[in-house]
């Protein structure tokens, strides 16, 4: 399947070596200011795709993102961060990137290459047809990503995509495919600059919003954070002295005894 990769079109920007900095920063942010215009445009696609993984997490399942380099980086820091901000258990929201863990720290890019590694390291975490896997990759096209997508539609499972050209292989193989495309980065071929821009915030909108629908916040507040730390326990005693309309030293004592948000709010009048 051939795909015209706006990803790898040519920077409309040359002898970046003989501009001054301000002028590098400038014209970096200039092709920034894009990406909100374009994830705009799949904004619909990403409330369908929030709806469908709602239902399979709230059903039990679990989300995976599957991907490679920037992408598969992305989607590992988006799963890293959800059991510390919603409270989630580790194993509901996984991320899986082309060459293991090592692939978070140097780069692997060979990784990438294998058709079979993606759907055999989902299927090491026991993969099933209750779970929602969300492959993301700029170019659409990189085989560990479209091959384990791939696999798992034809096993029942439920797919979605990230990617930043239009027809890609992805989106073929995915049942809510989401292609955002930002056009050429600011230095060829890139794409850690626009299309993982673009990807984080459409991330932060899946699980966000997700997590929001199953009960992870209340009015704007995370009720389920964990409180590993000095700086968050005194977020979540703050939160507790707002919603209840008490002094921070009563919501200290409240804290104290119930040792987390969720459970002072359930036993005590919300304001």
């Amino acid at each position: 399947m051939s795909v015209n990769k706006i990803t790898e079109q040519d920077s409309l920007y040359d002898n970046l070596e003989n501009l001054s900095t301000k002028e590098l920063i400038n014209s970096i942010h200039k092709e920034d200011k894009k990406i909100c215009s374009s994830v705009e445009k799949v904004l619909p696609l990403v409330s369908k795709l929030v709806d469908a993984l709602v239902n399979k997490l709230s059903s039990g399942g679990r989300l995976f993102y599957l991907g490679a380099g920037t992408s598969g980086r992305l989607g590992v820091l988006d799963a890293s961060e959800c059991p510390p901000t919603f409270g989630t258990p580790d194993w509901k929201v996984n991320g899986i990137i082309a060459g293991g863990t090592d692939a978070l720290h140097q780069s692997i890019e060979h990784a990438e290459d294998s058709t079979t590694q993606g759907w055999e390291d989902l299927c090491n975490r026991k993969i099933d047809r209750k779970d929602f896997v969300i492959g993301i990759t700029a170019s659409g096209t990189t085989p560990y990503v479209v091959e384990g997508i791939k696999s798992c539609s034809d096993n029942g499972i439920t797919t979605a995509s990230i990617s930043c050209n239009h027809n890609t292989p992805l989106a073929k193989f995915s049942k809510f495919p989401i292609e955002v495309v930002v056009g050429p980065e600011f230095i060829t071929g890139s794409t850690r600059m626009k299309a993982g821009t673009a990807q984080k915030m459409i991330l932060n909108m899946i699980t966000t919003s997700a997590m929001i629908k199953l009960g992870h916040i209340k009015g704007n507040k995370m009720i389920d954070m964990q409180t590993n730390n000095n700086k968050l326990k005194e977020r979540a005693i703050r939160i507790i002295g707002e919603n209840l309309s008490i002094s921070i030293h009563q919501a200290s004592k409240l804290f104290e005894k119930y040792g987390n948000v969720r459970g002072v709010l359930e036993n005590h009048k919300i304001k």
